[in-house]
């Protein structure tokens, strides 16, 4: 099951991008915390939290995210 919401999390993310919002993630260690928070039941596992909204006109990616390892550090190809 974690599997199946961490796709449907990846799907999410990549369609609000295209809808021209940003997205950060967080997943804090202890998530129980939501569940008494938002008066959720017991039985309902929080996984992570989306914060979700439009970007400001002059926002940037800072300087370190963009330095990127070259492809052949990170890829292995098996033939």
């Amino acid at each position: 099951m974690p599997e199946s919401v961490g796709i449907a999390t990846g799907f999410l993310i990549a369609a609000l991008h295209q809808a021209g919002l940003s997205c950060l993630t967080h997943t804090p260690n202890l998530m129980k915390f939501l569940n008494e928070t938002l008066g959720r039941p017991a039985s309902e596992k929080p996984v992570m939290i989306l914060a979700v909204g439009h970007p400001a006109a002059d926002a940037t990616v800072p300087a370190v995210a963009k330095l990127k390892k070259p492809l052949q550090d990170i890829l292995t190809v098996y033939e």
